[in-house]
């Protein structure tokens, strides 16, 4: 889900997390539907009146489609989780546009010789529960993290050239992290972290398993209150929140799974905010009740291949490039999304937010000749593959079924599979899973390519295809331990070219993220739409 989170699902997950299921279609059955009623003071015509003035009180209702996987940011990476855990939990600090947001963090600073970062924490800080925030706390997490025992896929990020990143307290608010050689993407790495706390979870033998996650104790603006499996959880506010009291009495998720219900909630007021699908933009912007929001999420939406397919059938490149011979990416964008407002072209298996991003890298596009040639040299013909899907995931569904006609005039035979956004997500982020062949899906690794690592690389947390090629291996330890940007960026360069080759997946666009908020609430540009996670600090939210 995301070395990030993918989701993730796909990866990660992560604004550098691999949306671990963030890898599961357009907006991941992360935050699709809902049904709920808001008791929020009624909007003038769809006209909120606002005098320029938070107004404190009030609740707001988020549109999610699924259940959370777990309430724990060692372990989420399914869109959902990272979303309601953005609330829970208070990150050390962000990065937006290449500029530093401290949260947790007062400052971080690296070392001249580049191997030691040292951060210190803000004063004051407290969990949930009153307990101190301290050092303790940030050590015990990146421990745990490492902990191969306690199973985080977050700990390949700490691991650099076989050797562990040392967390070192030095007092109750600094922390030195000291790297085993340079590594240019630790601050990407560490971005990932929100600190879990010690005196909850310090006895836990297995802190993914463990029943205090059901009632978690975070540091973020919002603290944990409710949750019905099925319809929703409910976080309310925390008073002693550092950066101030939020605004809101409440924030709820809304899980539905259905999402012209959910539309249709929305349009009754029952949900504030939402993701769209292009689809369904027009509709709602015509009750001129909602901000129509579309931004980058530096998300790469593709068509993965698996290789451990209880038939084999992709594991040889030929096939999969000629699999990506018999689609038209154009076709594909225009069907799936509409329209090149919502995605762009891709190619390159990094998205367009990296820092070495390049998109002029080799693509199997458009030649149903070419398609059945490859095919047939390859002994493949007659094939006959699985294809997965998230119901009511609109994108997915549009790719699945085009990728059905395309592949059908080449002579392969596509089988589609739907199941509930919960189901695939499982199944998508099962390494082990042999059942299908193709899936669409997304991820959000961030700026730093050393993140894609968790996808692409032999050994990967997150390596859906099962793709293995050693000199791609080689460059991403290569490119980890490059202190010079001119020789990293060659060496992402070549890492991209010599994947986009192989084909295990067909890049199909770097799309856009599209949420719908009503407009009775504000704030919107200070609590800053954030990848995956919709709002990066929902303290600033607040009723006109």
């Amino acid at each position: 889900m995301m070395r990030k989170r993918t989701s993730i699902i796909g990866a990660v997950m992560l604004s550098l997390t691999v949306l671990l299921s963030a890898c599961s279609g357009n907006n991941d059955g992360g935050t699709n539907t809902g049904n709920t009623t808001t008791g929020n003071a009624p909007a003038n015509n769809g006209q909120a009146a606002d005098n320029g003035q938070p107004k404190d009180g009030g609740s707001l209702i988020v549109a999610v489609g699924a259940d959370p996987v777990i309430l724990n940011p060692n372990y989420a990476g399914d869109r959902v989780s990272l979303t309601i855990d953005q609330a829970l939990y208070a990150p050390l600090f962000q990065v937006d546009n290449g500029k530093k947001t401290f949260y947790l963090a007062d400052s971080l600073d690296l070392s001249a010789d580049k191997l030691t970062y040292t951060l210190k924490l803000k004063d004051g800080l407290t969990w949930h529960d009153g307990q101190k925030l301290t050092a303790d706390d940030v050590v015990f997490t990146i421990d745990k993290i490492l902990d191969e025992k306690q199973n985080s896929f977050l700990r390949a990020n700490f691991i650099i050239n076989g050797k562990p990143i040392q967390a070192v307290k030095k007092d109750d608010l600094t922390v030195e992290f000291k790297l085993p050689q340079v590594a240019p993407a630790f601050e990407a790495t560490l971005v990932q972290v929100s600190p879990i706390p010690k005196h909850v979870f310090e006895n836990e033998a297995d802190i993914e398993k463990s029943t205090k996650n059901a009632t978690p104790v975070g540091s973020g603006a919002f603290k944990f209150k409710e949750y019905k499996t099925g319809e929703y959880v409910t976080l309310e506010r925390f008073d002693h929140y550092f950066g101030g009291k939020p605004h809101l009495d409440s924030i709820t998720y809304r899980i539905a799974k259905d999402t012209n219900a959910a539309n249709l909630a929305l349009q009754n007021g029952e949900i504030n905010v939402k993701y769209l699908d292009p689809q369904d933009v027009a509709t709602i912007q015509a009750t001129n009740n909602f901000e129509i929001l579309p931004y980058s999420e530096g998300r790469l939406s593709y068509l993965l291949f698996n290789e451990n397919s209880d038939t084999g059938a992709l594991k040889k490149k030929e096939v999969r490039q000629a699999l990506s011979y018999a689609l038209n990416r154009e076709e594909l964008i225009s069907t799936a999304y509409m329209s090149g407002d919502y995605a762009d072209p891709a190619k390159s298996i990094l998205a367009s937010d990296n820092i070495y991003f390049d998109n002029d890298v080799p693509s199997f596009d458009n030649d149903a000749a070419k398609a059945k040639e490859l095919l047939q040299s390859a002994g493949a013909g007659n094939l006959k593959l699985r294809f997965i899907t998230s119901s009511g995931n609109k994108a997915q569904e549009a790719i699945a079924l085009y990728v059905q006609q395309k592949l059908k005039a080449v002579g392969v035979d596509v089988q589609i599979n739907a199941m509930d956004a919960s189901a695939y997500g499982t199944k998508f982020s099962d390494l082990k899973s042999t059942d299908y062949e193709l899936a669409a899906g997304g991820y959000i690794m961030g700026y730093d390519p050393d993140a894609y690592s968790i996808l692409y690389a032999t050994n990967g947390d997150a390596n859906y295809t099962h793709y293995s090629n050693p000199k791609v291996d080689d460059l991403f330890k290569q490119g980890g331990a490059e202190g010079d940007q001119a020789k990293r960026g060659e060496i992402y360069k070549q890492l991209q070219e010599i994947v986009a080759e192989d084909a295990p997946v067909y890049p199909i666009a770097y799309t856009k993220t599209i949420v719908a908020v009503d407009k009775k609430y504000g704030g919107l540009d200070e609590a800053i739409l954030k990848p995956v996670v919709i709002f990066e600090d929902p303290s600033k939210l607040y009723l006109k």
